[in-house]
């Protein structure tokens, strides 16, 4: 008995709050809906940061994504996006209510993905949840079973560690836009990243949670690579953004700056799990005496963090973007 009272009361509790949810969220789309509209009207910005909004993502992706898809003009309506967890903030989220595309999401929690499968969203989109732990090795397996289009408009890569390593596997779609995280604490000038383990968890990997991911410049090489061009990060400097080289001079024409922001984050952990909030570059040493591979050299050299030398630019110890 007191089993079915606990339930009914969540249900009547549920109801409506589901509803003010689903209003504000409505809300929150319309009124980016008329900044997105603003932003497209601009004829030249001076860097990604001017176009930033967020409805559904943490760090004002979603008005970087907007103004590209606007500028671009052509992007084909699909998505793929890792590391998205219950998909309450995600880079694709507004491009599935506010434009109607079609996409692929993963993550690797059981119930992350239940959650969005028993949403009342799921139905209403054309949307495919799994729960997929991504390695470099399954990655191609697991997007060509989506039978989404080799031309895929948005990649979004969010998976706190081996974000290099499966960027560089991907060979099977080829899209428009690329967005990836990057380790800001990594430095812009030399690209290194940490060692590919098919296997890494961030919360695990390290108890400072701060050991994970590239170097901004190893994204920018890994990019230039694969066809496509380097064209700033967002202001908290959590992810680079790139554009495939056949789209990418209608972005240059309206991009005055390419510029890279360092991060502010205070986010590392002592060994008891508490954070610390130390400051600009005193965040990077509870890392100093981990490895990882330079991938400017032609062997894949592991150094320890405090091996390498000229990480950092004058500006970004400054914590002051970077332009490029």
């Amino acid at each position: 008995m007191v089993n079915y009272f606990n339930t009914l009361i969540k249900r009547l509790l549920n109801k409506p709050l589901g509803k003010i949810i689903q209003r504000q969220e409505k809300n929150s789309i319309l009124s980016a809906m008329s900044i997105a509209n603003l932003n497209k009207q601009k004829q030249e910005i001076i860097d990604l940061a001017e176009v930033e909004f967020s409805v559904f993502s943490q760090w004002g992706e979603d008005g970087i994504i907007s103004w590209l898809i606007d500028k671009i003009g052509n992007v084909p309506k699909s998505f793929i996006e890792f590391g998205v967890e219950n998909y309450f903030e995600s880079n694709t989220r507004y491009l599935l209510f506010e434009r109607n595309w079609r996409g692929l999401i993963l993550d690797g929690s059981a119930k992350n993905v239940s959650d969005i499968i028993n949403s009342q969203y799921y139905w209403k989109y054309d949307l495919q949840a799994k729960r997929q732990f991504i390695t470099a090795e399954n990655v191609n397996e697991i997007i060509n079973e989506s039978e989404l289009d080799n031309e895929v408009g948005l990649l979004s890569i969010d998976i706190d560690g081996n974000d290099y390593w499966v960027w560089k596997a991907i060979n099977c779609i080829n899209p428009v836009i690329v967005v990836v995280e990057f380790n800001a604490l990594l430095g812009d000038k030399i690209s290194i990243s940490v060692p590919y383990d098919p296997d890494f968890i961030r919360s695990s990997k390290h108890f400072s949670n701060l050991y994970f991911g590239g170097s901004l410049q190893a994204m920018r090489d890994l990019g230039r690579k694969k066809g496509y061009e380097f064209i700033g990060t967002n202001s908290n400097g959590v992810n680079a953004f790139f554009v495939r080289s056949d789209y990418s001079d209608c972005i240059f024409n309206a991009l005055q700056k390419v510029a890279a922001y360092p991060s502010r984050f205070r986010e590392g952990r002592n060994y008891r799990g508490k954070l610390t909030y130390f400051r600009g570059q005193d965040r990077s040493l509870p890392i100093s005496e981990c490895e990882f591979v330079d991938l400017s050299a032609a062997e894949g050299i592991m150094k320890k963090l405090r091996d390498f030398e000229n990480l950092y630019s004058d500006n970004w110890v400054a914590g002051n973007k970077v332009i490029f």
